[in-house]
């Protein structure tokens, strides 16, 4: 029913930057927030960034300042803008689609694409 796939991803040295990008196709008209995930083997699919429909964000502490999620000019489509990157960003990311609902909670609807590996060298 949802089609999410990711791009961008690539290897870089510590205080790089990357610029990753996702669509979404599918039943989705009725979820208003996208969002980013990243996941290391062996441990959790970690929340990121999440943005909604009217433009409203939220970050991890640990992303803060330093990322930049927005919605794309084209429908369903997002992308994460990745500055000063540093080696604990390593991870595959994953494009997300979900709700946030009665205030700033962001929840999923468990669709995921095949993600986007992102390498930082120290």
């Amino acid at each position: 029913q949802v089609q999410l796939v990711e791009s961008g991803g690539g290897l870089v040295q510590a205080g790089g930057s990357l610029t990753l990008s996702c669509a979404a196709s599918g039943n989705i008209r009725t979820m208003n927030a996208m969002a980013w995930y990243r996941q290391t083997p062996g441990n959790q699919r970690d929340l990121v960034a999440v943005v909604t429909n009217g433009d409203s964000t939220q970050y991890a502490d640990s992303v803060k300042g330093r990322f930049t999620i927005s919605r794309g000019s084209a429908p369903n489509t997002m992308s994460l803008q990745m500055d000063s990157l540093k080696p604990e960003d390593t991870g595959v990311y994953y494009c997300n689609i979900g709700f946030v609902l009665g205030g700033t909670s962001y929840r999923s609807v468990n669709y995921w694409g095949q993600g986007t590996q992102v390498t930082v060298s120290s």
